[in-house]
């Protein structure tokens, strides 16, 4: 066993069993803890057949094991004032619970029936299968949800990452128990996965629990059949869709999560449409001219590319008068190099952020999952923190130029 590195006294502790799962472990002081598997298979691992499966099987996850029926799923952690939760997305699935401290071995055991042992009753399939699909049609009918899903269609166009997370109703209405089976068996392998848990948990008896839980679940191969997305040809789509607003979107790939240039993208990033009130668009449409309501930008890391991204809602008569302006704020941020107290400033802001959100265990707990899964390491707050304060001037002008050329932008509205 190992220990991975420090926080504040805190200690990562890293172990792997014999068939292949990876274990990360962070001590707390709190009463409550999280655990679960966070598994290496999301949309873009689905066939062309699968679109949607990987969300459709967190659903159906919790429908019957070979022991347990859904009602028995559902009840062990709230019986106990415990909770279990799943999310999809582009490249992972979380399974996970949170609970009082003295029901681990309770969350655990239930945790590994649902992984392994999911039966996907055919009955169940039918009755969620609806539930999704209006999901879907939820979806559908709020455009400023919707419009990032056809923007990253867009950018990603003919690849697996341009899929929509929910799928099709159309092949949802075909998907059979077999179906779901054959996605997990292939994907749902120990060697693909993470158990992660944060809380006071002593380590070894962690480690004896699981290597007695996972006695009857071998190493299985998993074949990475993840291709990279073709080149990128910005493009740009006006949609006809009778709303009252103009919803509008523009931005282009960006860079993968291994890439150092990422840091300096993410601190360009919330200068210009962070969270923060004084990001750069938000006081430019909307607090000097009120054209609009809601001004953000956006930034996603994949393990071999990127996704940035702008998005605003306005009237229809000032959607040219929004894009002049958005594009004069890219501008700038291309030729003008910004002085050390600017810089300091925005890194403050951005640390500050970052170190309030910290304070979110939930988040903390899927954080450290999601980085172990795909990266087999974890880099604690002060590391990330450092890395932000490192950044220059000369750094942030030579991302914004390569990021936020006009003719590398895609551009999608709906009007």
């Amino acid at each position: 066993m190992k220990q991975l590195s420090t926080r504040a006294e805190m200690q990562y502790n890293i172990h792997t069993l014999s068939n292949g799962l990876r274990i990360i472990h962070e001590p707390s002081s709190s009463k409550v803890a999280y655990c679960g598997f966070a598994v290496d298979a999301g949309t873009r691992d689905e066939a062309e057949n699968e679109q949607g499966m990987a969300h459709f099987v967190e659903h159906l996850i919790f429908k019957g094991t070979r022991k347990r029926k859904a009602w028995h799923i559902l009840n062990r952690m709230e019986n106990v004032g415990g909770d279990l939760n799943a999310y999809t997305n582009k490249e992972e699935t979380v399974i996970y619970s949170a609970f009082l401290t003295e029901h681990f071995g309770r969350a655990l055991e239930l945790l590994a029936d649902i992984v392994f042992h999911s039966t996907f009753p055919q009955n169940e399939i039918e009755k969620e299968t609806e539930v999704i699909i209006d999901e879907i049609q939820s979806y559908e009918d709020t455009p400023s949800e919707l419009i990032f899903d056809d923007f990253e269609d867009m950018i990603f166009r003919g690849h697996p990452l341009g899929r929509n997370i929910l799928g099709r109703p159309e092949l949802l209405r075909q998907f059979r128990t077999a179906d779901a089976l054959a996605f997990t068996q292939r994907l749902y392998q120990p060697s693909n996965m993470v158990f992660f848990v944060q809380g006071k948990i002593d380590f070894k008896r962690l480690v004896n629990m699981l290597e007695r839980l996972m006695a009857d679940i071998p190493a299985g191969e998993v074949k990475n059949l993840r291709t990279p997305p073709p080149l990128y040809v910005p493009e740009r789509l006006v949609i006809p869709k009778d709303t009252h607003q103009a919803h509008v979107m523009l931005g282009s790939r960006g860079y993968n999560a291994y890439d150092d240039k990422r840091t300096a993208l993410y601190l360009l990033n919330n200068i210009l449409g962070g969270p923060g009130m004084n990001s750069r668009l938000n006081v430019a449409l909307r607090e000097r001219r009120g054209l609009v309501y809601n001004v953000e930008s956006n930034l996603t890391s994949y393990t071999d590319t990127g996704a940035f991204s702008i998005y605003f809602g306005t009237d229809l008569e000032d959607v040219d008068t929004c894009l002049r302006l958005t594009y004069k704020e890219l501008k700038r941020m291309r030729d003008v190099k910004m002085t050390s107290s600017q810089i300091e400033a925005a890194k403050k802001q951005l640390i500050g952020q970052i170190c309030v959100a910290s304070d979110n265990f939930e988040n903390n707990a899927l954080g450290m999952a999601k980085t172990f899964l795909h990266y087999n390491k974890f880099e604690n707050l002060d590391t990330v923190c450092k890395r932000i304060e490192t950044l220059t001037a000369d750094n942030l002008l030579e991302v914004a130029n390569e990021m936020f050329a006009e003719e590398y932008l895609s551009t999608l509205i709906y009007k």
